[in-house]
């Protein structure tokens, strides 16, 4: 990573277990050439054991990298680097709409046969990742479950953590596959309106669809990360992390080009004199 990409992260990764009442010995290795390390294995998609020479060693990698997912680090690293980047656009740190949709993986061998399943419209044998993003395509929530599972089934997890974790989201859009019970469940147990955008019947050929074209464009975001084109994972907790890890890269990034003095001009804000049916408030 960059120098300034690391004078955004290094000041929101847990203090190490000896200085935080913990006890333990000193941590050995630069965090930064760990970090790196971790970024490099997402983002090549290769294994822990194949790690370069010039890293730490890979068991001592991997262990940060459990610590950190057990301890709900690497989530917590990510909840403030999209608060900063809407905050850089021009939007307010919480969500008040969310996009949701779905996204069918092959499974590695290493993935167990309890937690992977066979998705007949795709065709894939492996899991399903369920993501919820803001309209800025900024990940909100994700939840991994088997391929087999339908969307709608899917989504019910998806949504109560989304409802659990966004209090102000009253507005979520998804496609046609949404449709149905789901619409009434979210709408009485959530309290969340649920949206369907449909393709038209007289459509032809590719559409872009309003809305709906943002999660598909986060989906494009991830899978730009090696590790996360299939599911490699032996637990889905782990995958979820490989997701949050990618946006973290991506955010911290976007950050480090930007300086927080100088936000992005919003292009949903309207300017004077202009005419737009954008809802600046989302």
């Amino acid at each position: 990573m960059t120098d300034a990409q690391w004078t955004v992260l290094e000041p929101l990764l847990p203090a190490p277990g000896n200085q935080a009442g913990k006890g333990g010995r000193p941590e050995t290795h630069p965090r930064r050439r760990v970090l790196d390390a971790i970024f490099y294995l997402v983002r090549g998609g290769l294994a822990w054991r194949q790690l370069p020479a010039e890293f730490p060693p890979w068991r001592t990698v991997y262990g940060l990298f459990v610590r950190w997912r057990t301890a709900g680090s690497w989530q917590a690293i990510h909840d403030v680097l999209r608060h900063r980047v809407r905050v850089a656009a021009g939007r307010s740190p919480f969500p008040t709409a969310a996009i949701i949709d779905s996204q069918s993986l092959k499974g590695a061998d290493t993935v167990a046969n309890g937690s992977r399943g066979y998705d007949a419209g795709k065709k894939i044998n492996g899991r399903k990742r369920h993501i919820a993003v803001d309209t800025l395509g900024l990940l909100l929530a994700v939840v991994i479950t088997a391929a087999s599972v339908q969307d709608r089934d899917g989504a019910i997890p998806l949504l109560a953590r989304l409802r659990e974790r966004f209090f102000l989201v009253s507005l979520v859009w998804a496609d046609g596959g949404y449709a149905g019970r789901l619409v009434t469940w979210a709408r009485q147990v959530l309290k969340l309106t649920v949206t369907v955008v449909k393709r038209s019947d007289d459509a032809t050929g590719f559409v872009v669809l309003p809305r709906r074209w943002v999660v598909e464009r986060t989906f494009g975001w991830i899978i730009r990360y090696r590790r996360c084109v299939r599911d490699y994972e032996r637990l889905p907790s782990q995958h979820e992390t490989m997701v949050y890890i990618a946006m973290i890269m991506l955010m911290s990034r976007r950050l480090a080009r930007r300086p927080p003095s100088q936000p992005r001009r919003n292009p949903d804000v309207q300017t004077e004199g202009a005419a737009s049916d954008a809802d600046p408030v989302r």
